[in-house]
């Protein structure tokens, strides 16, 4: 795979992080069933909104609408722009705040429901658009239900969830859920959102005042996540499980498994069912994606952390697409080794989801 100067070549990209949305809350509505759909309000960030602009200035369809409801400028933008074989799509329901599960549930249903008919239906001819299945793990046995009824779709690759939850997602009352991703072959993708919003839990000490420091601390709840996955052994359980951590950032990994491995030296006989180390189940059951990149003023020290994270075999590139955050295929990583890059860039996505 050739690169070029200041980036990288431009074919054979996965995008594994691109936000779509509803032209308007009637496109959305028409999915839904009484009497959910007289109910619906969209919404769900609540506190933490970006003070400036959510999305890039430039992504906002010249016909009018907002930023994500466009396929054809989605195509010009992104996908043509930078040669992106596929984007994984990721909506944003915001469903997981909710405390009626089956308010919460019609809510997933109707963006799995909408998306199959749009992104993934007529604006898809190509196959270009991977999609995500939304579901409101607050109701398991309702969510391995949805997942069930997506199964065998050609473009669904992968169950999303917000990170927001009430409680870790290692612990028993979500096996019904990892159950049907491992029955279906889908991963298990965790996405920032409602964390401390509605019935959920705030993963920092109380409410952070500022948007600046919600965003910086947005790995929080992943690492409670990943700890929580691997102590409570549910990689043990359900061996072909894996995990997607998306946009939780990535340098902070090798040092939470360094940390987690010291503690199990000492503490192993509280868990006894795992079979080696914490730090090793990652290749096998565990990928992350590179938004947002922490990105030091010394790419040498960025190129330590890859290699220490084993970014080779887990790491998947993605952009956030259109935010305002939104990291270009071109700017984002220091060239790298053409093997590591081909990973990053496409090889890992393309054998998670079967591309």
């Amino acid at each position: 795979m050739d690169q070029t100067d200041g980036g990288q070549r431009k074919q054979g990209i996965i995008d594994c992080d691109v936000h779509v949305y509803p032209k308007n809350v009637d496109e959305l509505k028409q999915y839904m069933p009484q009497p959910w759909r007289d109910r619906y309000k969209p919404g769900g960030r609540g506190f933490y909104e970006n003070p400036g602009h959510g999305s890039r200035l430039d992504a906002r369809p010249p016909g009018g609408g907002g930023t994500g409801t466009d396929p054809d400028f989605l195509r010009k933008q992104l996908i043509e722009e930078y040669g992106v074989d596929h984007a994984i799509l990721l909506p944003r329901a915001f469903c997981n705040m909710q405390p009626d599960p089956d308010y919460a549930s019609a809510i997933a249903s109707a963006y799995n429901d909408w998306l199959a008919d749009t992104w993934l239906g007529k604006y898809n001819k190509d196959g270009v658009f991977k999609g995500s299945i939304t579901i409101a793990h607050q109701d398991p046995a309702a969510a391995a239900k949805e997942i069930d009824r997506w199964a065998g779709h050609p473009h669904f690759v992968q169950v999303m969830t917000d990170s927001g939850a009430r409680a870790p997602f290692g612990q028993r009352q979500y096996y019904l859920i990892y159950e049907a991703c491992e029955r279906n072959g889908f991963p298990f993708a965790i996405h920032p959102g409602t964390d401390g919003m509605g019935i959920n839990e705030q993963p920092s000490p109380g409410y952070p005042t500022h948007y600046i420091e919600w965003h910086t601390c947005l790995s929080l709840s992943f690492q409670a996540h990943l700890v929580s996955f691997l102590t409570e052994g549910v990689f043990e359980k359900f061996p072909n499980f894996k995990v997607v951590l998306v946009e939780g950032g990535v340098s902070w990994v090798p040092a939470l498994l360094w940390r987690l491995d010291a503690e199990y030296k000492g503490l192993r006989f509280e868990v006894p069912w795992l079979t080696k180390r914490p730090s090793e189940y990652l290749r096998d059951h565990l990928r992350v994606t590179s938004q947002p990149i922490e990105r030091p003023d010394n790419d040498q020290y960025l190129l330590q952390i890859l290699e220490m994270m084993d970014a080779k075999n887990i790491l998947m590139f993605s952009s956030d697409y259109p935010h305002w955050d939104f990291d270009s295929p071109t700017r984002a990583f220091p060239k790298l080794p053409e093997e590591l890059y081909s990973r990053i860039f496409s090889d890992n996505a393309r054998e998670l989801y079967r591309l």
